[in-house]
């Protein structure tokens, strides 16, 4: 049964909209703010400030990327794919700054520090969004999206 569920195009395509859409909002806040987007990577206290400074400027613009790849459907198992590695590093991230006692925003979708503390309910969202993007890796369909189009256009001049 999760297998004809999980297989389901009309599925498959609500979980590239969640996924997509999800890293879309998420790289909207650290873009406008990359020294903010570096303050909160620093509080983690995993990285130096140069390198929180460098994973704040490149970091939302592949999310970005990953989440236009996904939204179109065109290299939607690439992004998939960097998007599970990244949720993976997220979650480790999350999973070490609670056990070191860090009382931290999260920097995920806003930089405001009052907001969207670090905590077991971020690692459980982050299991849930690791799940949909190794289903979205895994599924053979291509159907609403880039790729789809394109293959349907090349075999209409065959």
């Amino acid at each position: 049964m999760i297998r004809s569920i999980i297989s389901n195009h009309y599925v498959l395509f609500v979980l590239r909209l969640l996924l997509g859409l999800t890293f879309l909002f998420a790289c909207i806040d650290k873009m406008s703010d990359p020294s903010g987007f570096a303050k909160a990577i620093a509080n983690y206290k995993l990285v130096s400030g140069s390198l929180a400074t460098l994973v704040a400027t490149v970091l939302p613009w592949i999310e970005l990327l990953c989440a236009l790849a996904i939204l179109f459907g065109f290299y939607s198992r690439g992004a998939s794919m960097l998007l599970c590695l990244m949720l993976c590093a997220f979650t480790l991230a999350v999973i070490t700054g609670l056990i070191r006692g860090l009382d931290i925003a999260c920097g995920c979708f806003t930089l405001d520090p009052s907001v969207n503390r670090i905590g077991w309910q971020k690692v459980l969202e982050n299991i849930g969004l690791i799940l949909v993007s190794l289903v979205l890796l895994f599924s053979r369909s291509d159907k609403f999206s880039l790729n789809d189009i394109s293959s349907q256009q090349h075999h209409s001049t065959e």
